[in-house]
């Protein structure tokens, strides 16, 4: 079930019931730890003060709900591998992904968790990954140019 060299599927698979583990300790876990460490501080949401502690609880259920979403990818990009032939670009997509929910989820779990605002700046990197990863992925399933077995063609009009 292969994609390439990585068990793409494995790892989705994987990542994916820790994205439920993390999602249930955000639902019902750290909402008091957030409450007491973050206790009278606001924070400034689209122009809005919040309190901090739900400021944090929400970022921290965003990097649950990306990396589930992204375990998801890496589940289609190990799919996608058994019958594609442009491995490369599915193994780019596939650590693009994984890489993605590194750095965008991990940097919020641990902004959240110790309040250091630095771990902010990783964030993006993250993102820009899983978005390098949609479009590799498209890329790796698409049935037009490059390697597809079927060099034939579209039926069209004329040629039927």
């Amino acid at each position: 079930m292969s994609c390439c060299s990585i068990n793409w599927s494995t790892i989705g698979a994987a990542l994916g019931g820790l994205a439920v583990i993390i999602g249930a300790f955000g639902a019902h876990g750290v909402d008091g730890y957030f409450a007491e460490k973050y206790a009278g501080q606001v924070k400034t949401v689209s122009g809005v003060e919040v309190p901090a502690a739900e400021k944090y609880l929400n970022d921290f259920k965003t990097g649950a709900q990306y990396q589930m979403y992204h375990s998801i990818a890496l589940l289609l990009v190990g799919f996608a591998g058994l019958t594609s032939q442009k491995k490369k670009l599915l193994n780019t997509a596939g650590w693009c992904f994984l890489l993605g929910i590194i750095f965008f989820s991990g940097s919020l779990y641990v902004l959240t968790l110790s309040g250091q605002t630095f771990w902010g700046a990783i964030a993006p990197i993250g993102g820009t990954l899983l978005i390098v990863g949609w479009f590799s992925f498209a890329a790796g399933i698409c049935s037009c140019g490059g390697n597809s077995t079927d060099v034939s063609g579209p039926e069209t009009p004329a040629s039927t």
